[in-house]
């Protein structure tokens, strides 16, 4: 029983040996927890980059309106797309291992996000944080040896939102379009900028959400579309329903999306909506690059603020937690 003891031991001793050599030639953080184990068979492969990342991108996939929007997903695609391109520039491979990461290549990466890529600073701040997040969880699982990270500095540029006169509103409003498509673009926009809404809750709003008060006067509330799956801090948008917006749902609560999904306007993808947008500013002779999200801004000066309405309440009807997100 000693021999065969004495035996099982040696033959462990010498597997542990080679395993260590082997993660020697791999430049690993060697720790007793790796080793062990390669010894028994629980961590057979060196972790990659990009294979992580595609891990990463189909576990937040399964979770998608629940921890992530689908924004943020689309964003780590984005970085893994941007990254297939930048490893095999820098490093001659398809893909490499945590081990290989270096600060060099994070500033490849940024370089190239910022010339080739022609981001803007805030996109690119948001993609070395997708980047950083999957590194963090790299040396949290001891697949690299040292965080990388700790020079670069993130931090976002205050931007100057553009919005709308509620002059240039009016333009838009009493503007007579023949084409259909943009008649229902340009009441969809009104709808949001009198309202507050972001465009994924503007499009998944429900006949639901219609309150109607003791008083008679019509409400819509609901849940921010990226945090209402949450239960960490709660964000409700109260917003009362002003005239404006009130006869848009009436005029088209009878369209055929609307009476068969149950929602409370047909609204077209965000894209087509900015395309159709600029078209409409063009015929209204408006200088601004108005987007759907313009519209909250526009809320918020145009119609919120300018009309008197406290800040607090201001941020209650946005969805927001605090009047620092304004």
């Amino acid at each position: 029983m000693t021999k065969e003891l004495n035996n099982y031991i040696a033959e462990l001793s010498a597997l542990a040996l080679r395993k260590h050599k082997k993660l020697m030639l791999e430049q690993a953080l060697i720790t007793p927890r790796l080793l062990l184990k390669r010894v028994f068979g629980k961590d057979t492969e060196m972790r990659t980059l990009l294979g992580t990342m595609r891990e990463e991108i189909e576990k937040m996939k399964q979770a998608v309106d629940i921890d992530y929007a689908p924004v943020m997903i689309n964003r780590y695609i984005n970085v893994m797309k941007k990254q297939e391109k930048t490893i095999p520039a820098f490093y001659e491979k398809e893909d490499i291992t945590f081990y290989e990461l270096n600060s060099d290549f994070i500033a490849a990466f940024d370089l190239h996000l910022k010339t080739e890529a022609n981001l803007c600073g805030n996109t690119v701040v948001r993609y070395m944080k997708c980047f950083k997040r999957i590194t963090n969880m790299a040396l949290a699982k001891e697949w690299m040896r040292k965080a990388l990270f700790y020079v670069y500095k993130m931090g976002e540029d205050e931007t100057d939102p553009v919005f709308l006169t509620y002059q240039e509103l009016k333009t838009i409003m009493e503007k007579h379009f023949t084409v259909p498509r943009l008649a229902l673009v340009r009441d969809i926009f009104v709808f949001a900028s009198f309202t507050g809404l972001v465009f994924t809750a503007v499009s998944t709003q429900m006949r639901d959400n219609l309150v109607q008060d003791n008083s008679g006067a019509w409400w819509m509330r609901k849940g921010r579309v990226k945090m209402e799956h949450r239960c960490r801090v709660p964000s409700i948008s109260n917003v009362p329903l002003l005239p404006v917006p009130l006869s848009i749902l009436k005029k088209n609560e009878d369209h055929p999306v609307c009476m068969k999904k149950g929602l409370c306007l047909p609204v077209i993808c965000n894209r087509q909506m900015n395309s159709y947008l600029e078209e409409i500013t063009n015929l209204c002779g408006i200088k601004k690059n108005l987007t759907v999200h313009i519209a909250r801004y526009s809320f918020t000066s145009a119609i919120a603020l300018a009309n008197n309405v406290s800040l607090p309440n201001v941020v209650k009807m946005l969805g927001h937690s605090s009047t620092r997100m304004i």
